[in-house]
C-alpha cells in the first residue's frame, strides 16, 4: 500500500527544513541568529515572523537619525551668537 507524504503547513516555518529557512532568511534579509531569535520569541507563523522583521527593520532605521550627542548640543547652545561677538571685539 502506498502512503502519501505529509504536506507541509503553508503558513508555518519548519525549522528543520534548511531550504525553507534559507528562503525565508533571504526574503526577509535576516541572519540565521536573528531568524531563530524571532522564531523563539513569537513562534513559527510566517506572517508573524514577517511583521516582526518589519518592526525590527523600522526600529533600526528610526534609531539611526543624524542627531548629534547631547554634549555637542549643549556646547553649541553656550557659544556666543554673532551680535555678542561683535560687541566683544574692540572697534579701533
Amino acid at each position: 500500500m502506498r502512503r502519501s507524504t505529509p504536506k507541509p503547513i503553508r503558513n508555518k516555518l519548519d525549522l528543520t527544513d534548511r531550504v525553507q529557512m534559507r528562503l525565508v532568511r533571504k526574503r526577509l534579509g535576516l541572519s540565521d541568529a536573528e531568524l531563530t531569535a524571532i522564531v523563539g520569541r513569537i513562534g513559527n507563523s510566517i506572517s508573524a515572523i514577517c511583521k516582526e522583521a518589519a518592526q525590527h527593520r523600522a526600529s533600526a532605521v528610526s534609531g539611526a537619525t543624524d542627531v548629534p550627542p547631547a554634549p555637542a548640543i549643549v556646547s553649541a547652545a553656550s557659544e556666543p551668537t554673532a551680535p555678542e561677538i561683535a560687541l566683544a571685539v574692540p572697534t579701533s
